[in-house]
C-alpha cells in the first residue's frame, strides 16, 4: 500500500477541516432553530395546521419541549465542535442522528424544513465522523 502524500492529502485534509467547522456552526445554528421552533411549539400548540390521521401523532406542547432540549445541547455541542473537543464529535454524530429521526417525524407539520433539516443532518454526521485530527488523511 502506497502512502498518498502531496496535494490530494492536503485538499482531503483540508475539506475535512472545512467540514468540521461547517459541522459545528451547523450545529450551533441548528440548536439555535429548534430552540425557537420548540418555543413555538410550546407557546401555542395549535401553532401548526391539523395533519389528520398521522401516525407518530405527539401533542405540538410535548413535541415543543423535545425540540427545545435537543436544541440547547445542539448549541452546546456545536460550541465544543468549534472547539475541537473530542467528545463533541461523538455527541455531534448522536445528536444529528436523533435530530434526522425527529425531523422525520415532523415531516407532516412542515415537510419543506424538516427535509432541509435532514439534508444538514446527514451532513454533519459525514464531517464530524470523517474529520481525525492528528491523522494524514489518505
Amino acid at each position: 500500500m502506497t502512502q498518498h502524500t502531496g496535494p490530494a492529502r492536503t485538499r482531503n485534509a483540508d475539506w475535512a477541516e472545512g467540514g468540521l467547522v461547517f459541522a459545528g456552526v451547523l450545529l450551533l445554528v441548528n440548536g439555535v432553530l429548534a430552540i425557537l421552533q420548540g418555543i413555538s411549539a410550546i407557546a401555542a400548540d395549535d401553532v401548526y395546521t391539523r395533519i389528520g390521521a398521522y401516525v407518530y401523532k405527539i401533542n405540538l406542547t410535548g413535541w415543543g419541549w423535545i425540540l427545545l432540549i435537543l436544541g440547547v445541547v445542539a448549541v452546546i455541542t456545536g460550541a465544543g465542535v468549534l472547539k475541537r473537543v473530542e467528545w463533541a464529535r461523538v455527541v455531534g454524530i448522536v445528536l444529528a442522528s436523533l435530530s434526522l429521526i425527529a425531523q422525520f417525524l415532523y415531516l407532516p407539520y412542515a415537510p419543506i424544513w424538516a427535509f432541509i433539516m435532514i439534508g444538514i443532518d446527514i451532513f454533519v454526521i459525514w464531517a464530524l465522523a470523517t474529520y481525525r485530527p492528528g491523522r494524514p488523511a489518505d
